[in-house]
C-alpha cells in the first residue's frame, strides 16, 4: 500500500498549478464557445437560407469529427500553411470551436422551447423582430438552457485533459511529467482523479445554485 496523503502533500503544489491551467483553459474555451454558440443558434433559428446552411454545416462538421483530430489539425496542420499557434492557444481554439457546436444545439433547443405566442405578443406591442428576440426570447432561453449547458461545461473541464498531447502544462500534463520521473503512475493518476472529482463537484454545485437562482416558476413546463 502507498501513503496517499504523503504522496498528495509531496506533489500537490505542482498538480494544483496544473489544475489552475486547466481552469483557465476551460474558461477560455467555454467563453469563446458561448459567444460563437449563441451566434450559431440564432443563425439556425432566425437566419435566412444561406446563414442557416452555413451554421448547420459548421455544427455538423465539428460534431462529426473527433476533438483530437481538430486539435491536431490546428497545432500540427496549420504550420504547413505558415500559421504556428502556441500550444495553449491551439488547445483553447480547438476546444472553443468544438464546444461552440454543441452549445449551439443547446441554445437552439432553448430558443425554440419559448412559446411562439410570446414573440407574436411582443410584435403586437410594437417591438421589431430582433427586439422581441433580445428582450423576450433570449432572457427565457438563458434560464431554460442552464441545466443542459452545465453538462457541457463539465465535459469541457474533463476534455481539456487532451491539451497535454500538444504540450500544455495543465493537470494531466504535469501529472505525466511527475509520473515519468517517479514511476508511480497509479498513485499520481489517483491523486489527479481526486482533483478532477473535486473540481467537477464545485462546478456542479455552482451551476446548481445558478439554476435555482434563475428559475422562474412555471417556465420549466415548456421544456
Amino acid at each position: 500500500m502507498f501513503d496517499f496523503w504523503e504522496l498528495s502533500s509531496r506533489f500537490l503544489p505542482q498538480l494544483l498549478l496544473g489544475a489552475r491551467v486547466t481552469l483557465e483553459l476551460t474558461s477560455i474555451c467555454i467563453a469563446g464557445g458561448l459567444i460563437l454558440g449563441w451566434g450559431l443558434a440564432l443563425g439556425r433559428v432566425y437566419g435566412g437560407r444561406i446563414v442557416y446552411s452555413l451554421c448547420t454545416a459548421y455544427v455538423e462538421l465539428v460534431r462529426g469529427t473527433p476533438l483530437l483530430v481538430q486539435l491536431f489539425m490546428l497545432y500540427y496542420g496549420l504550420p504547413d500553411v505558415g500559421i504556428v499557434l502556441p500550444p495553449l492557444l491551439a488547445a483553447g481554439v480547438a476546444l472553443g470551436m468544438n464546444t461552440a457546436a454543441y452549445q449551439a444545439e443547446y441554445f437552439r433547443g432553448a430558443i425554440q422551447a419559448v412559446p411562439k405566442g410570446q414573440v407574436q405578443a411582443a410584435r403586437a406591442l410594437g417591438m421589431g423582430r430582433w427586439q422581441a428576440v433580445w428582450y423576450v426570447v433570449l432572457p427565457q432561453a438563458v434560464r431554460l438552457v442552464i441545466p443542459a449547458w452545465s453538462n457541457e461545461l463539465i465535459y469541457m473541464l474533463k476534455y481539456s485533459s487532451l491539451a497535454f498531447i500538444v504540450g500544455v502544462p495543465e493537470l494531466m500534463g504535469r501529472a505525466n511529467l511527475i509520473a515519468a520521473r517517479n514511476f508511480r503512475y497509479f498513485e499520481i493518476y489517483l491523486v489527479v482523479a481526486v482533483i478532477y472529482v473535486a473540481l467537477v463537484g464545485m462546478l456542479a454545485g455552482l451551476l446548481g445554485w445558478l439554476e435555482r437562482k434563475t428559475r422562474l416558476p412555471g417556465l420549466e413546463r415548456w421544456l
